[in-house]
Parts: C-alpha cells; structure tokens; sequence
C-alpha cells in the first residue's frame, strides 16, 4: 500500500512540472512607457473637419440676370462662401433692382432661380398679349389668388397671362377696382423688367413695345 501511495505522488508532481512549463509567461508591462503614451494621446488636438454643403451645379455667375420667383429679375453681385455652425456654405447675393433688396441665396438652392428668359421666349409673350384675355367666371377673390400665384411662380408666360387678363386698355381708374390695379402693376413691372435685361433696351422703349402688343396709349402706371 505504501508503494502505491508513492507512485501516486510521483505522478502527480510530473504533471505539475508539465503544467508549469505549459505556462507562457507574461512580458512585464513597464509602466514609464503606458504613462508616456497617455500623455501623448492627451497632447494630441481634436481636429474638427468642417463639413461642406450638399453639392450642387454651379450655373450662375458674377452679373448674369436670374429671375427669383417671388421677387422678380434680379442680378447676381457675388459669390461667397461662409461657414454656419461647422457647414461650409457657398452662396449668391442678387441685387433685385426694383426693390432696392439683395438676396441671399446657398447654391445648393439653387433650383429656386430660373435663368433669364430667350428672344424666342420674349417674342411668344408679345403674342400672348395681343390674345383675347381669358377671363373665368368666379368670384374675384378666387380669380385674385390664382393671379398672385401666377406672379410668383416665376413662370414668364403666366405672368405674360395676368399681364393680358387684368389689361383693360384704358387709363380710367374707375375701370378698374383696387387689388386689379395692384395685380396688373406688379404682372406688368415684373414682366417689363425681364423684357429690359433679355432685349438690353431701356424702360420707355420695352414699355412702348409692351403697351403696343395690349393696345393701350400711355402709360398704364401713370393713371
């Protein structure tokens, strides 16, 4: 019994010595070189990337003519960039001549401003304006606020169509009510002003041209 007990331990302190070689070691950590790369690491600035707006095409440039629907033909002045919060952003400045405003607006809304309208486009609204107006059968109010749509929405024929519409060929106030008279000036400089920066002529040549296509004599503002 007593030789048994023996070899048993035997065995066991073989397979302890086994084990012990099984264990890799760890290396040591010298800690002068993890304080060493904290300090480098807390050293080391944040860089804040300025992020840049949402790309868009580029089609205008300084002194070309866009039109901006609920302002009317305005010219561009300037192209500059800014930075709002941590957004790069590029932008136009347009001078509306009319208005004595300049707006602002980022390139990447850009969608907003029509360039110009052509000759071509000029020459179908003298046509547009020697036609029959069409006038709908509604109640004033309504009539008034499809108008005012058609100003602002920028579209040169629908003003061309508000321009003919509210034209009564003739000079009398009576003739005419109030918002009519609003409505037509505003249609009428709006329209007059794009003929100005598409022909290249001055105010009382466009507006010669512009009252002869609507049959009236003088001036439609001068009443």
């Amino acid at each position: 019994m007593a030789k048994k007990k023996k070899i048993k331990k035997i065995s066991k302190i073989k397979k302890q010595k086994k084990l012990k070689k099984n264990i890799v070691k760890k290396p040591k950590v010298d800690l002068t070189q993890k304080k060493q790369t904290n300090t480098n690491q807390e050293e080391k600035p944040e860089i804040k990337k300025i992020k840049k707006q949402a790309t868009a095409k580029k089609d205008y440039s300084v002194k070309d003519f866009v039109v901006y629907p609920k302002h009317g033909v305005g010219k561009i002045t300037a192209v500059e960039k800014a930075n709002i919060g941590q957004i790069e952003i590029q932008f136009y400045k347009i001078f509306i001549e009319k208005e004595k405003l300049t707006l602002t607006v980022p390139i990447n809304q850009q969608t907003n401003l029509r360039p110009i309208s052509s000759i071509n486009q000029i020459n179908k609204c003298v046509s547009i304006l020697k036609s029959k107006p069409k006038i709908k059968r509604t109640m004033w109010s309504r009539r008034a606020q499809e108008y005012d749509q058609k100003i602002n929405s920028g579209k040169i024929y629908e003003l061309a169509e508000v321009v003919r519409d509210l034209n009564k060929n003739t000079d009398i106030i009576a003739d005419q009510s109030y918002s009519e008279r609003q409505l037509f000036e505003k249609a009428y400089d709006r329209l007059k002003s794009e003929f100005e920066a598409v022909l290249k002529t001055g105010p009382e040549e466009v507006q010669k041209k512009m009252d002869k296509a609507l049959g009236r004599n003088k001036n439609p503002l001068e009443a």
